[in-house]
Order: C-alpha cells, then structure tokens, then sequence
C-alpha cells in the first residue's frame, strides 16, 4: 500500500502528531464512504491494531491504513490555504481527485 504527503500537510500534520496527548499514536486514513467509483476519506490520530498496515512516507510520517481496504492504496493527503485552509484527501491512482 502507497501513501502520500504534501510539504504543506507534513507541516500541519506533523504539529499534532507531536503533542504529548498523541504520543506513540499514528496519522489514519479511511474510507468515510464510497460510492460509484471513488471514496471520500478522514483523517484521525489513532492507535495501530491488527487490521492496520503501517505505511512509511516520504516526509517521515507513518500512516495507518486498513489492509484490503482497495481505495485507500495509493491516497494523497494535501493541505490548502486558498481558496479555503484545510485538508484534500484524494486518490489520484484510483481516478479519485477530489471531493466533488
């Protein structure tokens, strides 16, 4: 599984990250919901368990993703200051570029 990380969003990402409250705890994205042929993602701080994969970025941010979860190998996490500040999640190798 492929996941990966905008300069901008490693930026924001890796603050929360590092608050004590979210020590030992990794970035998780998942499929809120999915329709046709694309998903719409969130973003969480959450604990790894047995059903996760543990994905290495090249921002060195580790990202929990769901195994056999298709839709999410392969998701990039973007972060935006115009025209609205805040996070774009896509997945450009599934055909998904965006919300719509």
């Amino acid at each position: 599984m492929n996941c990966k990380i905008s300069r901008n969003a490693a930026k924001i990402l890796q603050a929360e990250l590092d608050k004590p409250e979210n020590d030992g705890k990794y970035l998780r994205v998942y499929v809120t919901h999915s329709h046709g042929d694309h998903a719409h993602y969130g973003l969480s701080v959450d604990d790894a368990s047995e059903k996760d994969e543990l994905i290495e970025t090249d921002k060195g941010i580790k990202v929990l993703l769901e195994k056999d979860v298709e839709l999410l190998d392969g998701v990039r996490i973007d972060y935006f200051y115009v025209p609205e500040e805040g996070f774009a999640i896509s997945n450009p190798a599934k055909g998904n570029h965006g919300d719509h």
